[in-house]
């Protein structure tokens, strides 16, 4: 009986087993949402296991309380409880070990473990937001990277962007070189370039990082690959997005009877007995409407624009292949339309649209078993249909333009009833006498056509014969750019009311200029550009690993670049530009622990003389991983801290991009033979001989400019969970060119020489931190912030000796600080004005309500030598952003915040001034210009004796211009900085069950939200208040990945 009960209790409980095991089926993805072959799945604590199949697919059979562990190199292990569930589907993310990850590296690619660099990568899909300008997805998303944007012009859209700030003055070049599939590039190039077909993206910041480039590295690098194929079957994967954009903050202007209240007001609180622009009578027939026609009341801006634009984007990608080729091709369309309002009775649509087309194709083929083709083609077609003036000039002309001289256009009367053209509004005799921006938009159209064509060949052989880990590279590239511009335009008809009837309403209209004017397009003018660039690279690359303990790596460079321009205007420009290189670096790593990093960039230059021609830029820098010590691993700090590196790096990098374009040899003088001015001698001053002018002097001394770079970096890994990256760095730049001014002027030399006599200094430090999770039940969570500040100075400065002011001096200054006047606040009358040192400054005397200014020198006189520094750089010192992404089941949400602080900006008193005659190109004058609202609401007069108004003493006269109130001031100072949600996204992936695909539904926006204390327009813009404004963006987007 009691062997029975055992054997029945035996059974039972194998029973109860067998209901518990299930079988589980799923799919593995990417965070691209690609499918991952070859990734192991495992029941935790025991050895059933499988491997996801070609498609990313696996079945698995389990117990319902079993946890699986999925685990791929590069992929941090994922643990899911099974439960109840019979599908799991995973997407794995990349692994937190940084250490074991490759990094594109110059010329090559390392393991992190291995850096001794100062870089930051950032994946790519953090620069996937609703904007077709790859450069306005960077700011506050790398530690390291300084990037602002100052206009949302399609096409003229693209932020600056700076490596640690600026670093250089004078007449150098600031910006990175930047670098696509180890070819470079420009900022337009990159702006071009679609997230989607992007492998990787680094900057590169310290000396042993640029080492390689040399003579174009001191600026740092911005470094990209593009995705290739690998060995899988075909993917396809098609994004479409539509967006709509409108301006981020719209600039207010006064209404048209303010304007004119205020007109009046500005003559006669300067000029009291002069005559008043403005009658009561067109004023208040103005204010009750009473004809549009003969009182006009103009909202340029209105008129001229529209709330919001629409734009669309549709990008397809192909990849697959197997052991022999794969291959990666993709293509995208962008349309991007401004807000510009144009009638159709035009019979053309001259709003700004941009359409991109680019087409992508890697290819790889194994030609054999050690050798590797790599045939990469990229081409870029932009169409740009736009006004004749640029979307900032359009903006700045509505925003300008006096609102009641005349109406836009008129409706025909009797006598022009048969026009087919617009009746454009103007006064005049013979011809317009004012601008009309109206007009001048809907004129005519400027078409350009622009194409760039990359190709890329790359052969990569293995040299394991010689010595195990030796491989021999070969590129060769050629670029071709081109673009044309047309112009086609028309001279619009004016009209102005001839004859008008009060009591009626009734009008005539009076043709200004029938004899100039015309309703057909003509061709106005052309322009092209063209240019070729050849370049070649020949690398020898060792990397090898003896006794699992010692590393050693190498790579020696030569490269050979030509550039061609095939719109030269001159002998010289005609010349192909050509240089020369010859780089190598060494590693050495002991034990994954302690490496060691030799390299060396050894460059010709053109621009120098034979005895400077070629410059050696060496580099040095050691790292060690304090965490895989055996002490480390051993102590309990490891189960908090569980990675501790520290790299320390200093070098010398060179620079070539320095001086204006005028100046390519600096070792020979250009001269003119033939000037256009000429002397005259004789009786009768009848014979006479053109004269000759030096435009440069030769200088064989001129030279590199080199910057001396130091970096000390600690790297952190918390929990598993946190990395924290730091960056503390000081860079020295030497034998910075510029002109000389201590060369007397008795010496008659037409040109100001230059010299390598300048220096500037630049310190701060780049932070990063990232915190990763990942839990069960497809939950996830990224949590993401950098800090970037850089603090640069004048070192040596040649100028004026000011024994008596040194505070002029911009010797020990930020570089990109304004030199202007302290303001103490505004004169209370004209009688303090008397009592107060004397301001001297051309234009407008200085009454009460205009600006009164500190006389820091206590010399009764306020001019040059009572200017000081003020405010920040225009170029922010501080920037930062942070954000998260979070992902629950088939939902996901994200946001980035991205801050700018430590920037000053000035409100231009001179363009932003109201009431003044200004004159555009051969159009006539604009009118007395237009009033901005925040003038019309906070200025001093003689009712509102405000001392600490907004706007000083209005003035409605030409001479305001260069006079008291227009000297740079802290009056009109600002602070630039600001917080701005960058980006916002809410995603769906959704469920196969419902779509027989991988989808994902998506809705973003850019630039939804800012925060600053400066409110009167975009803050990032800066001092262009009345350039086109940035834009934010709505967006709604689907991917599929067939």
């Amino acid at each position: 009986m009691k062997n029975l009960l055992s054997l029945f209790l035996l059974l039972f409980t194998t029973i109860t087993s067998m209901a518990q095991q299930i079988q589980v089926t799923g799919e593995v993805l990417d965070a691209d949402g690609n499918p991952l072959p070859g990734v192991n799945i495992i029941v935790e604590g025991s050895t059933n296991g499988v491997m996801s199949d070609f498609d990313g697919k696996y079945t698995i059979e389990v117990n319902t309380n079993d946890k699986l562990v999925f685990s791929y190199l590069g992929m941090a292990d994922l643990i899911i409880t099974v439960k109840d569930q019979t599908v799991v589907n995973v997407t794995m993310a990349a692994s937190h070990d940084e250490l074991d990850e490759v990094t594109v590296v110059a010329f090559g690619k390392q393991k992190k473990g291995s850096l001794v660099s100062a870089i930051t990568t950032i994946r790519p899909e953090e620069l996937r937001i609703p904007s077709s300008n790859l450069t306005t997805t960077l700011a506050g998303r790398l530690a390291g990277l300084i990037s602002y944007q100052q206009s949302g012009a399609p096409g003229d859209d693209n932020s600056r962007f700076f490596i640690r700030g600026v670093t250089t003055f004078g007449s150098g070049v600031p910006d990175p070189l930047i670098l696509i599939d180890n070819v470079e590039l420009t900022s337009q190039d990159l702006a071009n370039l679609n997230p989607d077909d992007i492998a990787s993206f680094s900057i590169l910041k310290d000396a042993t990082a640029t080492a390689l480039y040399g003579a174009k590295a001191a600026n740092g690098i911005v470094l990209i690959t593009t995705k290739e194929g690998r060995e899988s079957k075909l993917r396809i994967n098609v994004r479409q997005e539509q967006s709509i954009s409108s301006p981020t903050r719209e600039f207010e202007m006064a209404d048209p009877v303010t304007f004119m209240e205020l007109h009046n007001e500005a003559v006669a609180t300067r000029t009291p007995l002069a005559h008043r622009p403005y009658s009561l009578e067109k004023i208040d027939k103005t204010r009750d409407a009473v004809n549009p026609y003969a009182y006009p009341a103009v909202d340029w801006l209105d008129l001229m624009t529209k709330d919001i634009a629409s734009n669309s984007r549709t990008s397809i990608n192909l990849s697959g292949g197997g052991k022999i080729a794969s291959y990666y091709i993709a293509g995208t369309i962008t349309n991007d339309n401004g807000i510009l309002n144009v009638p159709e009775s035009n019979g053309f649509d001259n709003n700004i649209n941009l359409k991109k087309y680019g087409v992508r194709s890697n290819i790889n083929v194994n030609l054999t078993n050690t050798t590797l083709a790599k045939i990469k083609v990229s081409a870029q077609f932009d169409n740009y249909r736009g006004p004749i003036p640029s979307g900032n000039d359009v903006y700045n002309s509505s925003l300008n333009a006096n609102p009641v001289l005349f109406p836009a256009t008129y409706e025909p009367d009797l006598a022009f009833s048969s026009a087919s053209h617009i009746l454009f509004g103007n006064v005049g005799n013979d011809s317009p006498q004012y601008y009309n921006p109206y007009a001048d938009l809907h004129r005519g159209y400027r078409d350009t056509r622009s194409s760039t064509v990359i190709a890329i060949l790359e052969l990569t052989q293995k040299l394991d014969f010689i010595t195990k880990g030796l491989d021999l590279r070969m590129l060769i590239n050629s670029s071709t750019k081109s673009n044309f511009s047309i112009w086609r335009s028309y001279n619009p008809l004016y009209y102005e009311l001839n004859l008008y009837n009060k009591q009626t309403n009734e009008y005539t209209l009076r043709e200004i200029n029938p004899a100039t004017g015309r309703q057909t397009l003509d061709l106005e003018g052309t322009a092209t550009d063209a240019t070729n660039l050849v370049y070649m690279e020949g690398a020898l690359n060792y990397n090898r690993v003896f006794d699992e303990k010692h590393a050693l790596g190498g790579v020696l460079v030569y490269t050979m670049r030509e550039q061609l321009s095939g719109s030269a205007t001159d002998f010289q420009s005609s010349l192909p530009f050509r240089n020369l290189g010859l780089a190598g670096r060494f590693t050495y790593g002991y034990n994954n622990k302690y490496n060691l990093n030799l390299s060396f960039g050894y460059n010709g230059s053109e621009r120098f003389s034979s005895k400077n021609r070629y410059g050696f830029f060496p580099s040095a820098g050691l790292s060690w991983t304090v965490s895989r010590e055996d002490f480390w691993k051993n102590s309990k700090i490891n189960d908090i801290v569980t990675k501790f590196r520290l790299r320390a790096s200093y070098g010398i990098v060179g620079n070539d991009r320095i001086g204006d374009e005028s100046e390519r040899f600096f070792y020979l003088s250009d001269v003119n033979l033939n000037a256009g001015s000429y002397g005259r001698f004789g009786n009768n001053f009848g014979e006479s001989s053109q004269t000759t002018r030096i435009n440069r002097y030769g200088n064989e001394d001129i030279t590199w400019e080199k910057a001396y770079k130091t970096d000390v970096g600690i790297e952190l890994g918390l929990f598993n969970d946190l990395d924290v990256r730091l960056d503390l760095y000081h860079q020295k730049r030497t034998n910075i060119l510029m002109s000389r001014s201590d060369i007397p002027t008795t010496m008659g030399l037409t040109y100001t020489p230059k010299s390598n006599i300048g220096e500037a200094a630049s310190k701060g430090f780049d932070l990063s931190a990232d915190y990763n999770l990942i839990g069960g039940d497809r939950f996830w969570a990224t949590i993401r912030g950098n800090l970037t500040f850089s603090k640069s100075k004048f070192l040596k400065y040649e100028e004026p000796s000011y024994p008596n002011a040194p505070w002029l001096s911009r010797v020990g200054q930020p570089i990109g600080q304004q030199l202007g006047y302290v303001a103490e606040r505004l004169f209370i009358d004209d009688l303090e004005v008397r009592n107060s040192p004397t301001q001297m400054f051309s234009g407008l005397p200085v009454q009460g309500g205009d600006i009164k200014y500190v006389d820091l020198n206590n010399d009764g006189v306020i001019n040059f030598y009572d200017q000081t520094f003020i405010g920040h750089p225009t170029t922010p010192e501080l920037i930062y952003g942070f954000g998260a992404s979070v992902g629950y089941k088939d939902f996901d949400i994200s946001f980035f915040f991205q801050g700018s602080g430590r920037s000053s900006f000035w409100i231009d008193y001179n363009s932003m001034s109201p009431f003044k005659q200004e004159s555009i190109g051969d159009e006539g004058a604009i009118g007395n210009t237009a009033l901005s609202q925040f003038i019309a609401n906070d200025h001093w007069s003689e009712d509102n004796r405000n001392l600490y108004a907004t706007w000083p003493r209005l003035a409605a006269s030409q001479d305001l211009l260069n006079s008291n109130n227009a000297q740079p001031n802290t009056w009109f100072l600002r602070n630039g900085s600001f917080l701005r949600l960058k980006s916002f996204e809410v995603g769906y992936t959704i469920p196969e069950r419902i779509i027989p695909w991988k989808s994902r539904l998506y809705f973003s926006g850019i630039n939804l939200l800012t925060f600053s204390n400066f409110k009167l327009w975009d803050v990032e813009m800066g001092g262009n208040a009345l350039n086109y404004p940035i834009q934010k963006v709505v967006n709604l987007g689907l991917v599929i990945n067939l």
